[in-house]
């Protein structure tokens, strides 16, 4: 978390508070495994530069600046990407020291845990990114350089084809859901719609990918693209620390079919859900609907 869904939420929302807009101040927290360029240098490169485009590479923000360079963010399993004025009962939920009374949000203000403030010309809406456990990253790429974390993507999952995850699982033993989650094959899939696309395909989770047929990965890409969109139509999963940029929680968890519902009744077989550990993530699936 977040994965595909929440991070092109994301992006729809933040890129009017970014796009057309000159940094005119940055802040940072002091030098930590969050920052893939160093705080002082990316105070540095930002400061003056105007951004021009805002886009998602599987789970990545990747924020055209005017110069050519950009500026390389990804929101890890906590971080939020948020305006200034939002306020949310979720927000700055992470853990319970750092957490925020509703009557004591309206007045937040960035603290050790915001780790990147952008401040505007236009003396509009701060842009703030806040991850109290520092899984989220932050970098600079000058012109013309790439980043080895975009170059292993594999296709985007909203552009993927059943033949491009065939074609990935007839040589592989490991399980299919294993699979799924190998950003090098689709990027942008995480736990919750893997979960939830399998179970949409009738496919189990832990199946050997090579034993799984082509008419079977064209369903799985098929109930990726159908799980996928319902959740940006819905707002994303809140699960645990993921809100819009708004400050609004998403609706899609209230539609999970197998995901986190261990022992509940399958919704098509009244089985219970059972959950298993692949490749240490957990997973849920129906033992009836699923072979």
């Amino acid at each position: 978390m977040p994965e595909l869904p929440e991070v092109e939420i994301t992006r729809r929302q933040i890129a009017p508070l970014l796009v057309g807009r000159t940094i005119r101040r940055v802040e940072t927290t002091k030098p930590s495994y969050f920052f893939l360029t160093r705080p002082a240098l990316l105070r540095e490169r930002l400061l003056g530069r105007k951004v021009t485009a805002l886009d998602r590479v599987g789970k990545y923000l990747v924020a055209k600046l005017d110069d050519g360079s950009r500026l390389l963010l990804h929101l890890g399993m906590t971080g939020q990407l948020f305006g200034s004025g939002v306020t949310s009962v979720r927000l700055l939920s992470a853990s319970r020291r750092s957490s925020l009374s509703p009557e004591a949000q309206p007045a937040f203000k960035p603290d050790l845990h915001t780790h990147l403030q952008l401040y505007f010309a236009d003396r509009g809406p701060v842009v703030l990114f806040r991850d109290v456990r520092k899984f989220g990253k932050c970098a600079h790429l000058p012109a013309g350089r790439t980043d080895k974390r975009l170059d292993k993507l594999g296709v985007d999952a909203l552009a993927a084809r059943g033949e491009d995850l065939f074609e990935a699982a007839r040589v592989r033993r490991i399980p299919i859901k294993t699979l799924l989650l190998d950003q090098g094959v689709l990027a942008g899939v995480g736990n919750i719609y893997a979960d939830e696309a399998l179970f949409l395909a009738k496919v189990s989770p832990r199946r050997s990918a090579k034993r799984v047929s082509l008419d079977e990965c064209k369903a799985i890409i098929k109930a990726v693209k159908r799980v996928m969109r319902r959740s940006i139509a819905t707002g994303g999963s809140s699960i645990s620390d993921y809100i819009q940029p708004d400050g609004r929680d998403g609706g899609y968890q209230n539609e999970r079919r197998v995901y986190a519902r261990e022992g509940e009744p399958c919704r098509v077989c009244h089985t219970p859900i059972k959950r298993t550990v692949l490749g240490g993530r957990s997973t849920h699936f129906c033992p009836s609907c699923q072979l």
